[in-house]
C-alpha cells in the first residue's frame, strides 16, 4: 500500500525546505485569522448587535463559540473576573481544535502530530499560569512552593518545582501522543477500504480531535486556577 501524498511536505519543499509542521501551523493560523476578521466584519455591519441573525450565519456561529468558551473558562477557573482569560484560552482551544481537524483531511498531517508544536504550546501555558500566579499574589506566590508546614518546606519545594516543570511536558506529550496515534490509525484503516470503515474512523477521529483540545485547555485553565488560589 503506497503512502498518501503529504501536501504540507510538498509546500514546504517548494518554499525552500521548511519544516512541514511549520507550514501547517502557519496555514492554520492564517485560516483562524481570516475567520476572526470575517466574524468581526460581519458583526460591525449589523445595525443592532444585540439582535441575532436569522438562520445560521458566520456571526451566529462566532457568537455561539465565544459564549461557550466564556462559560467553559468561568466554570473551570472558578475565579473572579474569569472573562479576561477567555481571549487566551479561547484562542488556544480554537487553534488546537483546527490543527487537530487538519489531520482528517486526506493528504494532510496535523501540526499537533509534532512534539515541537505541542511542547511549545505547553511552554506557553507554563509561562502564562506562572505570570497569573504572580499577578494575583505577587512575590507571595513563591511561598506556595513551600507548602503549608514551614518545617517541611525544604521537602515540598523540591516536589512543587518538579511538579510545575513536568506540567508543560505532560501537556505536550499527551496531545502529541493522542494525535499521532489517531492520525496513523485513521490513515491505516482508510487505506484498507473506501466504503463503510472510513466513516466510522472519521467519526471517531473527530471525537478525538475535540476531546484532546478540550483536555489540553481544561488542564491549562486548572493550572491558572491553582496558581491564583495558591495558599
Amino acid at each position: 500500500m503506497s503512502e498518501p501524498v503529504n501536501f504540507f511536505q510538498l509546500i514546504a519543499h517548494a518554499a525552500g525546505r521548511l519544516p512541514p509542521e511549520l507550514v501547517a501551523t502557519w496555514i492554520v493560523m492564517a485560516l483562524l485569522l481570516m475567520f476572526g476578521y470575517a466574524a468581526r466584519h460581519s458583526l460591525s455591519r449589523v445595525l443592532d448587535p444585540t439582535l441575532p441573525d436569522e438562520g445560521l450565519t458566520l456571526r451566529h456561529f462566532a457568537e455561539v463559540a465565544v459564549e461557550w468558551l466564556d462559560g467553559l473558562v468561568e466554570q473551570v477557573s472558578e475565579l473572579h473576573g474569569a472573562r479576561r482569560y477567555v481571549p487566551f484560552f479561547g484562542s488556544l482551544f480554537l487553534f488546537i481544535l483546527a490543527a487537530n481537524f487538519v489531520g482528517l483531511i486526506p493528504g494532510l498531517t496535523p501540526p499537533t502530530n509534532d512534539t515541537d508544536l505541542t511542547f511549545a504550546l505547553g511552554g506557553i501555558c507554563f509561562i502564562y499560569y506562572l505570570y497569573q500566579g504572580f499577578a494575583y499574589r505577587g512575590p507571595k506566590y513563591l511561598l506556595s512552593f513551600f507548602g503549608p508546614l514551614w518545617w517541611l518546606g525544604w521537602f515540598m519545594v523540591v516536589i512543587e518545582v518538579a511538579d510545575n516543570l513536568f506540567r508543560p511536558f505532560s501537556l505536550g506529550i499527551r496531545l502529541f501522543a493522542n494525535m499521532f496515534a489517531d492520525h496513523h490509525v485513521l490513515t491505516l484503516f482508510t487505506g484498507l477500504t473506501y466504503v463503510l470503515v472510513p466513516i466510522a474512523f472519521y467519526a471517531l477521529g473527530s471525537i478525538v480531535c475535540i476531546v484532546q483540545a478540550l483536555v489540553f485547555v481544561i488542564l491549562a485553565i486548572s493550572y491558572v486556577r491553582m496558581a491564583a488560589a495558591a495558599h
